[in-house]
């Protein structure tokens, strides 16, 4: 038998009502705590390059794009449902940081566009590599065949989580 953590602990000592199934609870619970700590693991890798989750969120997407890693100020506050001033106010401490640059528009000569530069680049797969490596780390609590049936579960879950908001859209 597995060894219990605190889930099963906390399912044991408290009386649910009789509709809530155990199993379920169990599994949204760890799901949740899980995300928790990757979320917090993510926070701790990104304070060592001195970048916020939005920053380096803002620098994946840059990267992610292609060449030549150039997005709008207005695209990314799209992209990130931000306001512009919300946008700018990040562009501005990322730019500061030398991770980006403001370069003119060459279709628009009132524009500019947001650039990823070398710098940024670097850092984006600097904290890409860091994170990885501890997610890794953690993950080797499973063998590789647990890991792809885990995947497999997983993604059966969310594949019935995006039919259902088809469903609804």
């Amino acid at each position: 038998m597995e060894e219990e953590d605190h889930i099963d602990r906390w399912l044991a000592e408290h009386e649910l009502p009789g509709a809530v199934d155990l199993e379920v609870e169990g599994i949204v619970d760890r799901v949740n705590g899980l995300q928790r700590r990757l979320h917090r693991m993510l926070d701790e890798t990104l304070a060592d390059f001195d970048l916020s989750v939005g920053e380096w969120k803002a620098l994946t997407h840059l990267q992610l794009d292609g060449a030549p890693h150039r997005k709008s100020p207005g695209k990314l506050a799209k992209w990130a449902d931000l306001s512009s001033g919300a946008m700018t106010n990040r562009l501005d401490r990322l730019e500061e940081a030398g991770l980006v640059r403001r370069v003119p528009d060459p279709d628009d000569r009132r524009g500019v566009l947001v650039e990823l530069t070398d710098a940024g680049r670097a850092a984006w797969e600097q904290s890409v590599s860091a994170q990885a490596e501890k997610e890794s780390l953690i993950a080797a609590a499973l063998s590789a065949k647990e890991k792809q049936q885990l995947n497999a579960l997983l993604r059966r879950l969310m594949r019935e989580f995006e039919r259902r908001e088809q469903k609804h859209s």
